[in-house]
């Protein structure tokens, strides 16, 4: 009866891998690579940094197009009522008057005290501070997602260990039988396997929730649909040989990071712009010289031509006396005079807009003379903007010091407790070998192996774990060295 159990719980799980087996052969296998290129394509937070590039590169072009003279036209119809000028006598009648005006006009800034100039100094300025801030936006998701596919990685490792560990115990359940079947143990030590038994099946059903948040994790970070059926890739990976966190030095590793985060390049790359604006503000010191021109019509439906026609002459006289000192004499003058009539005729539309054309060109200046102040607090803020770009450059690179400090001092802990936990393997394992032989023997009883076994698959674990977490530290110290984030 036991052995027929011990069969079909050996068919069981023989028919579980399996399906195990087949449900990972579809899977569609994902590298790390490949995981970091899906979040450059997809991540939110990439496409908002991107969104702020293509933001600041519209600033930037906008800039340089100001250096351009602005043309606008401009067109009004309407009508006019009650009291107002008749466009022929100019004098006030009321009538309704329909109107149509339209212009051209044009202008273009000669000198603003180098605003244009020092605009398109900044904006260029803020353009490259926005692709670092992208940058490291995506440094951050990568090392993020390198974190996550370690983790997957790592709690897949542990749940092969733990299937192990099962099998083992499911080997030592089957020797316990046959021993007691055998008359060499009593029944009860069965019991002791089996609930080492039950504890590795918790420890895999604990295992296997470990890998669906993992890839939960990893999922989420890749902004992948959580219902997608993924497998990611185990690399040959081994740790350098050539690795020694302790030979490392702190200023060397700091020199590198500085020069190679982004984030740092952003910053100081944003007290320039800051700087850029000072020069901004004093431009409102400065007088503004700008010219204009223009071009413009108008039509009226009252408007009235006048037309002159000529009649020909009118025979006029004039009587003058002229006193020649006989007394006075009566002459009569006769004179043509013109004899014109004028006419009121109707004003065609396109005759009004020709004849009405009018231009215009001049030169502006605008000389501040009191502006209330502004001008000096408007420079007063941008010295302020330098020293907080400035404060938060210094926070930048604080921070980073005290990053790469804690990374080095995690990669050597890392490092020691990856040796200790090989030397801890070594010995249990050696101990554990020994409880086989004197178990075989009868002098231990299963109790003693099975304690014997645990702290040797606890020395597993922990090594698995360690490898894992030096692995990462030495990606961490890769990361501030500017080094790309791979698996090797």
């Amino acid at each position: 009866m036991q052995f027929r159990t011990s069969a079909t719980v050996i068919t069981a799980s023989l028919f579980a891998f399996l399906l195990f087996a087949q449900n990972v052969s579809a899977q569609e296998a994902w590298s790390l690579q490949r995981c970091i290129e899906y979040a450059r394509t997809n991540s939110i937070a990439l496409k908002q940094a991107e969104n702020s590039i293509q933001l600041s590169a519209l600033t930037d072009k906008a800039n340089h197009l100001s250096r351009l003279p602005s043309v606008s036209a401009n067109s009004n119809f309407g009508y006019q009522f009650g009291r107002t000028i008749d466009p022929v006598s100019n004098d006030f009648k009321s009538q309704t008057i329909a109107f149509n005006s339209m212009g051209l006009n044009a202008g273009a800034t000669v000198y603003s005290g180098g605003r244009i100039n020092n605009t398109i100094k900044q904006g260029q300025i803020n353009l490259q501070a926005a692709e670092k801030d992208a940058m490291a936006s995506f440094n951050n998701i990568a090392l993020s997602i390198a974190t996550a596919y370690l983790n997957v990685l790592l709690s897949e490792e542990q749940l092969e260990n733990a299937n192990r560990r099962r099998g083992l115990s499911q080997q030592q359940l089957d020797q316990t039988d046959k021993r007691i079947a055998a008359g060499t143990l009593p029944a009860n030590d069965r019991l002791d396997v089996l609930a080492q038994i039950a504890n590795d099946e918790q420890a895999i059903i604990q295992a296997k929730n470990t890998i669906d948040i993992n890839y939960l994790t990893l999922k989420g970070l890749m902004q992948l649909d959580p219902a997608t059926n993924i497998k990611v890739e185990r690399p040959n990976f081994t740790i350098p040989a050539d690795a020694n966190p302790d030979a490392l030095d702190f200023f060397a590793v700091y020199a590198q990071a500085v020069n190679s985060q982004p984030q740092v390049a952003a910053n100081e790359l944003r007290v320039q712009s800051a700087g850029v604006g000072v020069d901004l503000a004093k431009a409102g010191y400065f007088p503004t010289l700008s010219i204009f021109g223009s071009l413009s019509s108008s039509w009226s439906d009252v408007a009235k031509q006048f037309e002159v026609v000529d009649l020909g002459t009118v025979r006029q006289s004039q009587k003058f006396y002229v006193d020649l000192g006989q007394g006075e004499t009566e002459l009569d003058v006769q004179y043509d005079v013109p004899n014109v009539q004028t006419n009121l005729l109707n004003y065609p539309y396109a005759d009004q807009i020709k004849n009405n054309f009018g231009q215009s060109i001049g030169v502006g200046i605008n000389i501040p003379i009191y502006s209330n102040g502004q001008n000096d607090i408007n420079v007063q803020r941008a010295q302020l903007n330098i020293l907080n770009a400035k404060l938060q450059s210094d926070q930048t690179k604080q921070q980073l010091k005290n990053d790469v400090q804690q990374a080095i001092a995690s990669a050597k802990n890392a490092r020691q407790t990856l040796d200790a936990s090989q030397k801890s393997i070594d010995a249990t394992k050696v101990a554990y070998e020994n409880a086989e032989k004197r178990f075989q023997l009868g002098t231990i009883n299963n109790l003693q192996l099975l304690t014997a076994r645990n702290n040797y698959d606890i020395a597993q674990t922990n090594l698995t774990v360690s490898k894992y977490d030096y692995l990462f530290r030495l990606k961490i110290l890769d990361y501030y060295l500017g080094k790309a984030i791979k698996l090797d």
